[in-house]
């Protein structure tokens, strides 16, 4: 029962992580030193924190469904789509995903295990909160005023998408970037309004998020206890629930507000990671 809290209390805190700019990893990171898993296998960890994120990905689907499936099924779909059975406009928003996923996925597959073993460790995850807080402070404050190029998700264009994703590559690299930060401070710096990049960099997560955690799992191979099982199980949904909360909460305060109050939290925690890990030693 205190394994299964303490899932509880991973699913509750990667709910809330993920979808706000603030890195997952750094605070999964603090929330593991203090509530470790006990009776499971040395890596479960490592997959458990990934896997979860499945959860979060399937809430982006509940409540975006709308926007990103890309077949007309109903007859009245298709009246509206000009009587095609295909979403023209999703499928195009897909292929711009996907190119937007290259980078990351090609730099994740052949080093993964690489930067796991380099920057997967409180130092490297402090020290990437704190630039990337420093960075939205900036970014928001040399982009008020600016002109907004890029107001809707069918105006971002090919080129647009890869250097989204090669802004993703910075968070698959360092842990503690965040993904969504990273994304979002890129989009932010080519002239994508706040709202669209929040949208598209949920969207982006659901290819990458749900290969990373494939990945995870095949690396830990497909044997799990029973415990495993259901610590994963009741992890991701959690993760579901609370995401469901959280991106309904962003997307409306990113209408009325900067992310500059994300860019402050990040250097707070990443200051408070290195002293609660260097006063460990």
């Amino acid at each position: 029962m205190i394994e299964i809290i303490k899932a509880i209390i991973y699913g509750i805190v990667e709910g809330i992580t993920e979808w706000l700019p603030i890195s997952s990893t750094g605070h999964l990171i603090l929330v593991e030193s203090l509530l470790p898993f006990e009776g499971t296998s040395e890596d479960f960890f490592g997959m458990f924190d990934v896997v979860i994120q499945l959860g979060a990905i399937l809430a982006v689907v509940v409540l975006f469904w709308g926007q990103i499936w890309p077949f007309a099924l109903t007859g009245r779909e298709r009246e509206q789509n000009g009587g095609s059975y295909f979403k023209k406009d999703i499928w195009i928003l897909w292929f711009k995903i996907l190119v937007s996923c290259v980078p990351a996925a090609v730099i994740g597959i052949l080093f993964d295990d690489v930067f796991d073993a380099l920057f997967y460790n409180p130092a490297s995850v402090a020290i990437a909160l704190i630039v990337f807080g420093i960075a939205f402070i900036l970014i928001e404050n040399w982009n008020r005023g600016r002109r907004i190029k890029i107001g809707r998700l069918s105006e971002i264009t090919y080129q647009t998408a890869l250097l989204i994703g090669a802004f993703q590559l910075i968070a698959a690299v360092f842990p503690g970037t965040s993904r969504s930060g990273a994304t979002i401070v890129g989009a932010l710096l080519i002239g994508v309004s706040r709202t669209v990049a929040a949208e598209y960099t949920f969207f982006l997560a659901i290819p990458v998020m749900f290969g990373a955690s494939l990945l995870k799992v095949v690396k830990f191979g497909f044997v799990f206890t029973s415990q495993e099982l259901t610590l994963l199980a009741v992890g991701t949904v959690v993760s579901f629930v609370i995401s469901l909360f959280v991106l309904r909460f962003l997307m409306g305060y990113i209408k009325k507000h900067d992310f500059k109050v994300f860019g402050w939290y990040r250097i707070i925690l990443g200051v408070i990671v290195l002293l609660y890990f260097g006063l460990m030693k």
